[in-house]
């Protein structure tokens, strides 16, 4: 549970707001408690806070997001969200997601390890960057702001941008997005993971697992807003799933294979 009160949550409006990503009014479209986190085997579920957290869905493109956290500073979502309890919510994202996550970029990039720069942004404590040196990567580096000692982003530009579990945490994605392209190289790519809303959302609604505000989960794309978001930027967007995604400019060489008919454009 949260022993620091909450705080600064944005004052919720039952008046359409703009969408984050294509700027078509949003109406609101349903509400959680904080403490909802999502549904995962092995995470905590924390009793009801009584705090609301307000959700809209663009009628347009479908991006489901929260504005009650717009005027937070990173010091409160170190306080509230990302602090010793988020393990307990999320018990994979310690060692169990980023070890997997290094292996996949193995299979995805093998045969041009020696060649390669990789950037694992929003790499938390590291693990993954460091696993991808133990398989053979060059140069694996990692990014997250919210972890001290990954808190400097490193110089210059990446082939390969590594981006997992971390557009749905940005109460500005189009902004993070931004961000994440400072660091891929003209050539470059980012290979990402955020799931898209199923098929069946709107029977499912605010039941859908991956809903969160205690993970962090305050941006729930589409498969449309998805490819809208990258396209401002010049980005074209293949999704291998549901959460496995790539996005670049122009497909280079060393990421060809992964293009195919198996991948849905958007």
């Amino acid at each position: 549970m949260l022993s620091i009160p909450i705080a600064n949550l944005k004052p919720v409006s039952a008046d359409p707001a703009p969408c984050k990503i294509c700027g078509s009014a949003s109406p609101l479209y349903g509400v959680v408690d904080f403490n909802r986190s999502c549904q995962t085997p092995h995470g905590t579920r924390f009793s009801p806070l009584g705090v609301p957290v307000y959700y809209r869905r663009c009628p347009a493109c479908s991006f489901m997001f929260s504005d009650c956290f717009d005027d937070w500073t990173e010091h409160e979502f170190k306080q509230h969200i990302y602090n010793d309890l988020y393990i307990a919510v999320d018990p994979d994202y310690a060692e169990t997601r980023p070890k997997a996550t290094a292996r996949l970029v193995e299979q995805l990039f093998q045969k041009d390890k020696s060649r390669l720069r990789l950037l694992d942004y929003g790499g938390g404590n590291g693990v993954c960057s460091q696993q991808l040196r133990d398989l053979g990567f060059l140069s694996a580096d990692a990014y997250d702001p919210f972890t001290p000692a990954y808190a400097l982003r490193p110089e210059g530009k990446f082939d390969v941008v590594l981006c997992f579990e971390t557009l749905e945490h940005l109460p500005s994605p189009t902004a993070g997005i931004a961000s994440i392209i400072e660091s891929i190289s003209d050539s470059g790519v980012t290979l990402f993971t955020t799931l898209i809303q199923p098929k069946d959302f709107e029977k499912q609604g605010m039941n859908w697992w991956y809903i969160g505000p205690r993970n962090g989960h305050i941006s729930l794309f589409s498969q449309k807003s998805l490819a809208l978001a990258w396209q401002r930027f010049g980005f074209k967007v293949v999704s291998f799933n549901d959460g496995l995604h790539l996005a670049f400019r122009k497909v280079p060489d060393f990421a060809s294979h992964l293009v195919n008919e198996h991948a849905v454009q958007g």
